[in-house]
Protein backbone atom coordinates (compact mmCIF):
# COMPACT_ATOMS: atom_id res chain seq x y z
CA UNK A 1 0.00 0.00 0.00
CA UNK A 2 1.37 3.42 -0.86
CA UNK A 3 1.26 6.32 1.66
CA UNK A 4 -1.87 7.88 0.12
CA UNK A 5 -3.73 4.55 0.26
CA UNK A 6 -2.65 4.09 3.88
CA UNK A 7 -3.87 7.58 4.78
CA UNK A 8 -7.24 6.92 3.15
CA UNK A 9 -7.55 3.46 4.73
CA UNK A 10 -6.55 4.72 8.18
CA UNK A 11 -9.10 7.53 7.93
CA UNK A 12 -11.75 5.00 6.85
CA UNK A 13 -10.95 2.79 9.85
CA UNK A 14 -11.16 5.76 12.21
CA UNK A 15 -14.54 6.72 10.77
CA UNK A 16 -15.84 3.17 11.01
CA UNK A 17 -14.87 3.08 14.69
CA UNK A 18 -16.30 6.52 15.40
CA UNK A 19 -19.42 6.68 13.23
CA UNK A 20 -20.06 3.19 11.90
CA UNK A 21 -20.75 2.26 8.30
CA UNK A 22 -23.25 5.06 7.81
CA UNK A 23 -20.55 7.61 8.55
CA UNK A 24 -18.15 6.20 5.99
CA UNK A 25 -18.33 8.35 2.88
CA UNK A 26 -15.67 9.51 0.46
CA UNK A 27 -16.17 13.07 1.58
CA UNK A 28 -15.86 12.14 5.26
CA UNK A 29 -12.62 10.25 4.53
CA UNK A 30 -11.23 13.29 2.70
CA UNK A 31 -12.01 15.42 5.76
CA UNK A 32 -10.72 12.87 8.29
CA UNK A 33 -7.44 12.44 6.41
CA UNK A 34 -7.10 16.19 5.70
CA UNK A 35 -7.04 15.50 1.97
CA UNK A 36 -8.37 17.73 -0.81
CA UNK A 37 -11.96 17.10 -1.85
CA UNK A 38 -12.13 14.15 -4.22
CA UNK A 39 -8.79 12.63 -3.20
CA UNK A 40 -10.39 9.53 -1.69
CA UNK A 41 -12.28 8.90 -4.94
CA UNK A 42 -8.96 8.84 -6.77
CA UNK A 43 -7.70 6.10 -4.44
CA UNK A 44 -10.94 4.10 -4.11
CA UNK A 45 -13.51 4.95 -6.76
CA UNK A 46 -16.43 3.10 -5.21
CA UNK A 47 -17.69 2.36 -1.70
CA UNK A 48 -16.82 -1.30 -2.28
CA UNK A 49 -13.24 -0.36 -3.16
CA UNK A 50 -13.03 1.82 -0.04
CA UNK A 51 -14.26 -1.04 2.16
CA UNK A 52 -11.79 -3.45 0.56
CA UNK A 53 -8.94 -1.01 1.17
CA UNK A 54 -10.03 -0.69 4.81
CA UNK A 55 -10.07 -4.48 5.28
CA UNK A 56 -6.57 -4.85 3.89
CA UNK A 57 -5.24 -2.03 6.06
CA UNK A 58 -7.00 -3.44 9.12
CA UNK A 59 -5.17 -6.75 8.65
CA UNK A 60 -1.84 -4.91 8.37
CA UNK A 61 -2.45 -2.86 11.48
CA UNK A 62 -3.76 -5.77 13.54
CA UNK A 63 -0.71 -7.87 12.65
CA UNK A 64 1.47 -5.02 13.98
CA UNK A 65 -0.52 -4.98 17.22
CA UNK A 66 -0.13 -8.73 17.60
CA UNK A 67 3.66 -8.49 17.07
CA UNK A 68 3.86 -11.98 15.63
CA UNK A 69 7.62 -12.13 16.20
CA UNK A 70 6.97 -12.16 19.95
CA UNK A 71 5.01 -15.41 19.88
CA UNK A 72 6.77 -18.48 21.26
CA UNK A 73 8.86 -20.69 19.05
CA UNK A 74 8.81 -24.48 18.97
CA UNK A 75 8.50 -26.04 22.41
CA UNK A 76 7.18 -22.95 24.18
CA UNK A 77 4.34 -24.85 25.81
CA UNK A 78 1.16 -23.61 27.45
CA UNK A 79 2.81 -21.04 29.68
CA UNK A 80 4.60 -19.26 26.84
CA UNK A 81 1.55 -19.40 24.58
CA UNK A 82 -0.78 -18.06 27.30
CA UNK A 83 1.69 -15.27 27.98
CA UNK A 84 1.88 -14.31 24.29
CA UNK A 85 -1.90 -14.46 23.86
CA UNK A 86 -2.50 -12.30 26.93
CA UNK A 87 -0.03 -9.73 25.62
CA UNK A 88 -1.74 -9.55 22.22
CA UNK A 89 -5.24 -9.39 23.70
CA UNK A 90 -4.27 -6.77 26.25
CA UNK A 91 -2.59 -4.63 23.58
CA UNK A 92 -5.72 -4.77 21.46
CA UNK A 93 -8.04 -3.92 24.32
CA UNK A 94 -6.00 -1.15 25.88
CA UNK A 95 -4.43 0.57 22.91
CA UNK A 96 -6.37 -0.40 19.82
CA UNK A 97 -10.06 -0.59 20.68
CA UNK A 98 -10.80 1.53 17.61
CA UNK A 99 -9.40 -1.21 15.36
CA UNK A 100 -11.62 -3.77 17.07
CA UNK A 101 -14.75 -1.69 16.56
CA UNK A 102 -13.81 -1.07 12.91
CA UNK A 103 -13.29 -4.82 12.47
CA UNK A 104 -16.76 -5.58 13.81
CA UNK A 105 -18.29 -3.05 11.42
CA UNK A 106 -16.42 -4.60 8.50
CA UNK A 107 -17.24 -8.17 9.57
CA UNK A 108 -20.94 -7.42 9.61
CA UNK A 109 -20.78 -5.69 6.25
CA UNK A 110 -18.91 -8.69 4.82
CA UNK A 111 -21.92 -10.86 5.66
CA UNK A 112 -23.90 -8.78 3.15
CA UNK A 113 -21.27 -8.32 0.43
CA UNK A 114 -19.78 -11.52 -1.03
CA UNK A 115 -16.91 -9.61 -2.68
CA UNK A 116 -15.94 -8.11 0.68
CA UNK A 117 -16.37 -11.49 2.41
CA UNK A 118 -13.74 -12.98 0.14
CA UNK A 119 -11.20 -10.28 1.03
CA UNK A 120 -12.11 -10.35 4.73
CA UNK A 121 -11.70 -14.14 4.86
CA UNK A 122 -8.40 -14.03 2.95
CA UNK A 123 -7.06 -11.44 5.41
CA UNK A 124 -8.28 -13.48 8.37
CA UNK A 125 -6.70 -16.68 7.06
CA UNK A 126 -3.29 -15.29 8.02
CA UNK A 127 -4.35 -15.09 11.67
CA UNK A 128 -5.87 -18.57 11.58
CA UNK A 129 -2.67 -20.03 10.16
CA UNK A 130 -0.64 -18.18 12.77
CA UNK A 131 -2.85 -19.65 15.51
CA UNK A 132 -2.39 -23.15 14.11
CA UNK A 133 1.38 -22.66 14.05
CA UNK A 134 1.40 -21.42 17.66
CA UNK A 135 -0.66 -24.39 18.80
CA UNK A 136 1.59 -26.77 16.91
CA UNK A 137 4.67 -25.19 18.54
CA UNK A 138 3.02 -25.53 21.96
CA UNK A 139 2.46 -29.24 21.43
CA UNK A 140 -1.25 -29.31 20.59
CA UNK A 141 -2.47 -32.67 19.35
CA UNK A 142 -4.78 -31.32 16.63
CA UNK A 143 -3.76 -27.70 15.93
CA UNK A 144 -5.95 -27.29 12.83
CA UNK A 145 -9.07 -28.33 14.76
CA UNK A 146 -8.12 -26.58 17.99
CA UNK A 147 -7.36 -23.30 16.22
CA UNK A 148 -11.09 -22.66 15.76
CA UNK A 149 -11.69 -22.90 19.50
CA UNK A 150 -8.76 -20.64 20.33
CA UNK A 151 -9.64 -18.03 17.69
CA UNK A 152 -13.29 -18.08 18.78
CA UNK A 153 -12.26 -17.62 22.42
CA UNK A 154 -9.94 -14.71 21.54
CA UNK A 155 -12.59 -13.09 19.35
CA UNK A 156 -15.16 -13.55 22.11
CA UNK A 157 -12.93 -11.95 24.73
CA UNK A 158 -12.13 -9.04 22.41
CA UNK A 159 -15.75 -8.43 21.45
CA UNK A 160 -17.12 -8.77 24.97
CA UNK A 161 -14.52 -6.40 26.41
CA UNK A 162 -14.51 -3.87 23.54
CA UNK A 163 -18.18 -3.68 22.57
CA UNK A 164 -20.13 -6.21 24.61
CA UNK A 165 -21.39 -6.51 28.12
CA UNK A 166 -17.94 -6.12 29.73
CA UNK A 167 -16.90 -3.06 27.73
CA UNK A 168 -17.05 -0.80 30.79
CA UNK A 169 -14.73 -3.07 32.78
CA UNK A 170 -10.98 -3.23 32.33
CA UNK A 171 -9.52 -6.71 32.25
CA UNK A 172 -5.87 -6.99 33.25
CA UNK A 173 -3.18 -8.82 31.38
CA UNK A 174 -2.83 -11.18 34.35
CA UNK A 175 -6.54 -12.06 34.16
CA UNK A 176 -6.25 -12.66 30.42
CA UNK A 177 -3.18 -14.83 30.94
CA UNK A 178 -4.90 -16.97 33.58
CA UNK A 179 -7.97 -17.46 31.38
CA UNK A 180 -5.84 -18.27 28.31
CA UNK A 181 -3.83 -20.84 30.26
CA UNK A 182 -7.03 -22.39 31.63
CA UNK A 183 -8.44 -22.70 28.11
CA UNK A 184 -5.24 -24.16 26.67
CA UNK A 185 -4.95 -26.72 29.45
CA UNK A 186 -8.59 -27.67 28.83
CA UNK A 187 -7.67 -28.23 25.18
CA UNK A 188 -4.92 -30.60 26.38
CA UNK A 189 -2.11 -28.47 24.97
CA UNK A 190 1.12 -29.61 26.61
Amino acid sequence: MNPRQEAVADAALALLAERGLRGLTHRAVDEQAALPAGATSNVARSRAALLELAVRRLADRESQVLAVDEFPAEGGGVTALADALSLALHRSLTGHRDLLVARYELALEATRRPELREIYDRSGRVFREMTEAMLRAAGAGEPERQALSLVAWCDGILFTCAAGSYQSQRVTRQELRARAEELLRGMAVK
